[in-house]
């Protein structure tokens, strides 16, 4: 039972923009978390009829597959806390998997949809870490009665 505090502060993070931010936090962890178990599929020869199973594919598929398929359910978990390491992991994952497909295109293939979706959650993300900033700057300055 909340108790009405005349003079309180409001508390930090509970407004419809901080509700955004988690909502959007907890897609990119679901969305990690499906794409990491797209990669222990790959590894444990599930998915693409066996032919990525992690012995049959090359040694730098190895590298990636397994490192991925461990920073992205990693990524998820810290995103879905909403724990400053979350964004950290994603940031090494999704760099990971940009620098595999635009620097050695020719190893891992192409795949444009997904730098683009790489791009546009980072993008967002930051614009909610500044729009976040300057609401919390604007909440800091208010007046508020214990203030006078």
């Amino acid at each position: 039972m909340a108790i009405l505090q005349i003079g309180t502060a409001p508390e930090l993070g509970t407004g419809a923009l901080e509700a955004s931010f988690r909502l959007f936090m907890r897609l990119v962890a679901v969305s990690c978390i499906i794409a990491g178990l797209q990669y222990w599929g790959r590894l444990i020869g599930y998915s693409d009829g066996g032919m990525s199973r992690f012995d049959l594919i090359p040694s730098y598929w190895q590298l990636a597959s397994a490192s991925l398929a461990v920073l992205l359910p990693v990524a998820a978990v810290g995103l879905w806390m909403h724990v400053p390491w979350g964004p950290v992991i994603w940031v090494a994952a999704a760099g990971s998997e940009v620098a595999m497909h635009k620097g050695l295109p020719l190893w891992f293939g192409e795949r444009p949809l997904l730098m683009i979706a790489h791009a546009m959650v980072a993008s967002v993300y930051i614009g909610f870490r500044v729009a976040l900033f300057v609401k919390r700057r604007q909440d800091a300055k208010q007046v508020r009665t214990d203030s006078l």
